[in-house]
């Protein structure tokens, strides 16, 4: 789960991150409010939306007057700002941010990861901090310091403190730069996070270390611990389908396809969407229906996946250990009945009770596909989708 930047800084202050004063604001009039509340000359309107490179599309703007605040909030209000990071699609701004002006001096970028195949948490810091950061880690990838946490005793001050030395930073801050990494790596492990990027921590002219952007991202099995976290989640931000879906309890990621998947297992769901793809295809979504797939389950499965306007063929895939094939067919049958499906549904089944399963979609009446392996299943999902394809054109 992401959060906006406005809601990261408040969660990170809280563990003595240093960050700009500032306040939300819903409308033109509130963002001159909520200016003169901070005082000062120069503010910043900042876009609320979950994802970065907001600077560059014009969601990032200086302003010196209230007429400029004004104009700069009533432009942006309502407006979809497209980044490199949201797609062609872009995400609605429904909220602002207003903070105070900063001196810069110095800009670093900071960001604190899960590394899952080191299995501990990584701190990556470079001395190349501010909206460019992604050209120069790529262009130079050694100018990026990676400091590893040994979760047996957590990060420490030494730690921080090479950061500070490598990164050049003058001895007389590094107190000041200890103590927000540490704040920082303690948000990150206290609020089960899975990132933390601070871009850019910036030293200002009067030599104070600020927070002056930042990212969380949270893990969504965690969020049963943590309510105050997920009562920040802001679905407005949100791919509809994957909304839906993760509220009914199923693992669903969105994709730009035409071919539905249903499947159990996150490795076999993967397998699914690679010969879906070497059979010419292109899948319309991940989804993992788990080890418990009830009749229920699957028919709420159907449902999430064909919210999707552009799904034009739907394959279930399901090998049965935990689960049993006879229920998931009778899922498939329960769903293509009371939905009125009308797109083509594929359906291979294998494991537990295979023959059950088989049996009760041959005998179901119903227009729906078997197949006997991945291959011929991927096979008819894309002829489908394609003769589906051909009909609306």
């Amino acid at each position: 789960m992401d959060i906006h930047e406005y809601q990261a800084k408040e969660l990170l202050s809280k563990f003595g991150v240093p960050i700009p004063r500032g306040g939300l604001a819903y409308s033109p009039e509130q963002a001159t409010y909520r200016a003169n509340e901070i005082g000062g000359s120069v503010w910043v309107v900042k876009a609320q939306i979950h994802a970065g490179a907001r600077g560059k599309a014009g969601g990032v703007k200086m302003c010196r007057t209230d007429e400029d605040i004004w104009e700069a909030a009533d432009t942006l209000l309502g407006k979809k700002l497209v980044t490199t990071q949201t797609g062609p699609q872009g995400k609605l701004v429904s909220r602002l941010y207003i903070e105070e002006g900063t001196n810069i001096d110095k800009e670093i970028y900071l960001s604190l990861v899960m590394d899952r195949a080191k299995e501990r948490i990584v701190v990556c810091a470079s001395a190349a901090g501010g909206m460019d950061i992604e050209e120069i880690t790529e262009s130079d990838p050694d100018s990026v310091l990676n400091v590893v946490v040994d979760p047996a005793v957590g990060m420490q001050g030494f730690q921080a403190r090479e950061i500070a030395f490598g990164l050049g930073i003058e001895p007389e801050l590094v107190n000041k730069f200890e103590r927000t990494i540490l704040g920082c790596y303690r948000a990150f492990r206290d609020l089960d996070a899975t990132m933390v990027e601070v871009n850019p921590l910036v030293i200002t002219q009067e030599g104070a270390v600020v927070a002056l952007d930042a990212k969380m991202s949270f893990d969504d099995n965690a969020l049963f611990r943590r309510p105050q976290i997920s009562e920040l989640r802001d679905k407005s931000q949100e791919d509809p389908r994957e909304t839906y879906a993760s509220d009914r309890g199923l693992s669903y990621v969105g994709l730009e396809g035409d071919i539905g998947c249903i499947v159990n297992g996150a490795g076999l769901a993967m397998a699914t969407l690679d010969m879906i793809k070497v059979a010419g295809g292109e899948p319309a979504n991940f989804l993992d229906i788990g080890g418990g797939a009830s009749p229920e389950r699957v028919q709420k499965s159907f449902r999430a996946v064909l919210r999707d306007s552009n799904v034009k063929a739907v394959l279930v895939n399901v090998f049965a250990g935990i689960n049993r094939c006879d229920w998931v067919a009778k899922g498939v049958v329960l769903a293509v009945q009371e939905l009125d499906i009308k797109v083509p549904v594929v359906v291979r089944l294998a494991g537990t009770n295979v023959e059950e399963g088989r049996k009760i979609i041959a005998e179901s009446g119903l227009t729906l596909r078997a197949a006997e392996s991945l291959r011929d299943a991927a096979e008819k999902a894309v002829a489908a989708a394609k003769d589906s394809n051909a009909e609306a054109a």
